[in-house]
């Protein structure tokens, strides 16, 4: 049976940057996960089947490097240390090549695969499954390399898009998962947490036109607490629901203007206070972005209460602006 490893390859490990709702202007993690490493199997070695996965690693002393990765199954670290047979080249009936170390038909140490497309897979086995170390170099460019357990990315390591948009950081069950830094060509950056794979946790983005949002992501949208900064001056401090502000919050502009009250779907809506740097203030009730209902209007020190407005125009006690 043919070994299906790098079939799709890079339609399937090297999809590329998927980017989120532009509300907000908030990307999707890196596409990188890896089923084509699950199917890492079923290459014959001589009627022999071995089985297992690819990972990526930089070189070093496998053995060590194993036993740093793998401390969880030492059966499977302490077979690292055993004797392992060494073989030349050996060619596949596809045309794919494995050059490194064996334990009888499995790949296990330290070894190399090339596969037809010129994807290469350099690193640590144990047991016919990447465990450790290593680096796997795409055809069209992507890599990653890091630490892997059991043919899944886990631990540390590093993902690489031929744009060289990357991923810096911890892995979990061949999920991003804890902390980590992802970069895009256009410049723009996220530092923070994640969890299945998404942007999950506290973390700040930088876009490259100099906005940031610093606060509380979940599933890859903004959503609970944070700070938005505009590159504009205008900023904004809250509650956010699914990229948008949703909540209380309060909002400050460039020239002095504040706003402090509920949202609702990026309009103020509820209850809100409006103040302008020359002593005028709204206190009272907005709907869809707008003075709406009762408030008190100051203004020259002079507060009135009970005023009515009407989407945005104050009106008298018979409803006539």
């Amino acid at each position: 049976q043919a070994w299906a490893w790098t079939k799709g390859l890079q339609a399937r490990v090297c999809n590329g940057l998927v980017r989120g709702p532009r509300g907000a202007d908030q990307r999707d993690g890196l596409s990188t996960s890896s089923p084509a490493l699950a199917a890492l199997a079923s290459k014959q070695m001589g009627g022999s089947q071995c089985r297992g996965a690819v990972c990526e690693c930089p070189k070093g002393s496998h053995v060590d490097n194993a036993e740093r990765v793998g401390s969880s199954e030492p059966s499977m670290v302490k077979a690292l240390s055993k004797s392992h047979d060494s073989h030349p080249v050996y060619v596949f009936e596809d045309g794919a090549r494995y050059t490194g170390e064996w334990r009888g038909p499995l790949r296990h140490g330290y070894g190399t695969h090339l596969e037809t497309d010129g994807s290469v897979y350099e690193g640590e086995w144990v047991e016919d499954k990447a465990h450790g170390f290593g680096r796997l170099q795409h055809a069209d460019g992507a890599s990653y390399e890091g630490e892997w357990r059991f043919s899944m990315k886990h631990g540390s390591g590093t993902y690489l898009h031929a744009d060289s948009s990357k991923y810096v950081g911890q892995w979990v069950d061949d999920c991003q998962s804890g902390d980590g830094t992802e970069e895009w060509c256009d410049a723009a950056k996220y530092c923070g947490q994640y969890a299945g794979g998404r942007k999950n946790g506290n973390g700040k983005y930088l876009w490259s036109n100099g906005s940031y949002f610093e606060g509380q992501f979940v599933d890859n949208d903004i959503h609970g607490i944070g700070i938005y900064v505009w590159n504009d001056g205008c900023m904004y401090e809250g509650q956010w629901v699914k990229q948008q502000m949703d909540g209380k919050g309060k909002f400050k502009y460039p020239d002095g203007r504040t706003y402090e009250g509920e949202y609702r779907c990026n309009l103020k809506s509820g209850i809100g206070i409006f103040r302008w740097p020359d002593g005028r203030e709204y206190d009272g009730q907005w709907q869809d972005g707008e003075k709406h209902g009762l408030a008190t209007w100051t203004e020259d020190g002079r507060a009135q209460d009970s005023t009515r407005w009407e989407h945005g125009k104050r009106v008298n006690a018979e409803g006539a602006p």
